[in-house]
């Protein structure tokens, strides 16, 4: 079975980060939400109480196959304040393991310097934040281990292509049958 971490924090957008859980789940991939706060209880961007299965600094990644980072305001500004999660993802990214991020998300990897050369994308907001990147303005953008996506309207295909990545094309499938998303 695969393993992801989803990293939460005060201000992540919820769309983004229950989606990525929801569908991995259903494609029986273990999730652990992790929280960047040093605390559990979280409240995010549109003002919802969540409560993370771990802290960041909590979490042991040397059996997790992909991080991801979801977006949202101040989410992600939070979750760039915490080494844990930025060293985390610059240590999957370098030793070619998967990482993740959507909306806002992506210009934490940028800053890290993982964009550097690589195809990704952002929500328009902060695509000129992809410094090195080659910006693409489409719903998800895959280069090698990064995969990227550009805001909620993304979510499910991005989600859905974390499933692909994770569990399979046949599953993705299932999954994107199941919920009726005919796109």
């Amino acid at each position: 079975m695969s393993k992801a971490v989803v990293f939460f924090a005060d201000g992540t957008e919820e769309c983004e980060a229950l989606l990525v859980v929801d569908l991995l789940r259903r494609a029986k991939v273990e999730v652990i939400v992790a929280s960047a706060m040093g605390r559990r209880e979280l409240v995010s961007s549109h003002k919802i109480h969540l409560t993370a299965d771990a802290l960041a600094e909590e979490v042991d990644y040397s059996d997790v196959d992909m991080v991801v980072l979801p977006g949202g305001i101040p989410g992600t500004p939070n979750l760039a304040a915490n080494k844990t999660v930025t060293e985390t993802c610059a240590a999957f990214a370098r030793a070619g393991r998967k990482v993740a991020a959507i909306c806002a998300a992506p210009s934490i990897l940028a800053s890290l310097g993982l964009l550097e050369g690589r195809n990704a994308t952002a929500h328009a907001g902060f695509q000129d934040q992809l410094a090195g990147a080659v910006v693409h303005d489409e719903e998800v953008v895959v280069d090698g281990n990064i995969t990227t996506s550009y805001g909620l309207g993304g979510a499910i295909p991005f989600a859905l292509e974390l499933v692909r990545q994770l569990a399979g094309q046949a599953e993705a499938e299932r999954i994107r049958n199941a919920i009726a998303y005919r796109h």
